[in-house]
């Protein structure tokens, strides 16, 4: 079934994945890390550094939406994604450097800014690109592999890692898999609609099963 899903779906879904899985490795242990490994790093904080990201995102996320779709065709709904993904990409490399609560702050303030300019163009090329027979299970699929499997099986691995390795490490790795997930999105740039008012792709009916009284 995976592999009859068009192309964009596909290169989306396993990219948002690899995205996923870097920062599923750590966000069920990063308190942990703040608390041990910051000056001064304590539980307040890092709540304090969760709701910095989140207001950071909701201030910004709505504006960069409403100027994505006055914008023409679907180039600069693609590069919002691509940078948006390849800016947070970066954050876990920061967090490697981080030493002082503010400096905390700004990452995840970064973050809220990265993730601000690609979900909404994320979820402006998914919903165009989906195929319209199976609308259910593709965003399923996004929902189930590219979240459910990808925070399960990457939580698990970055406890290990970072009981093993390190924090230092595990960032490392977290970061790596996000930068190279988010070059993946080249990939769907040839199929992406150039033009404003262009068709989006036109997907053929369903085929239907043949039964025995139209043979």
């Amino acid at each position: 079934m995976f592999l009859s899903i068009n192309r964009v779906v596909k290169i989306m879904v396993v990219t948002d994945f690899f995205v996923n899985s870097a920062f599923g490795s750590f966000a069920p242990i990063f308190a942990i890390f703040i608390t041990n490994q910051i000056a001064g790093g304590s539980v307040q904080i890092a709540g304090f550094a969760t709701s910095v990201y989140w207001i950071i995102k909701s201030l910004i996320q709505l504006p960069i939406a409403r100027f994505l779709d006055k914008t023409d065709g679907e180039t600069d709904d693609f590069w919002a994604m691509f940078l948006g993904f390849f800016m947070s990409g970066l954050v876990p490399f920061m967090y490697m450097f981080i030493t002082e609560p503010w400096h905390l702050y700004m990452a995840q303030a970064f973050l809220g800014v990265s993730m601000a300019i690609a979900v909404p163009a994320w979820y402006s090329i998914f919903t165009r690109h989906v195929d319209k027979w199976r609308i259910s299970f593709e965003w399923s699929l996004e929902s189930v592999f590219s979240v459910g499997f990808a925070t399960a099986g990457a939580s698990a691995l970055g406890g290990y890692i970072a009981e093993t390795f390190g924090f230092q490490t595990l960032f490392f790795c977290a970061g790596v898999l996000a930068v190279l997930g988010s070059f993946l999105l080249l990939f769907i740039q040839p199929s992406l609609i150039r033009k404003k008012g262009s068709p989006v792709r036109v997907l053929p009916e369903r085929p239907h099963r043949r039964t025995a009284h139209h043979s």
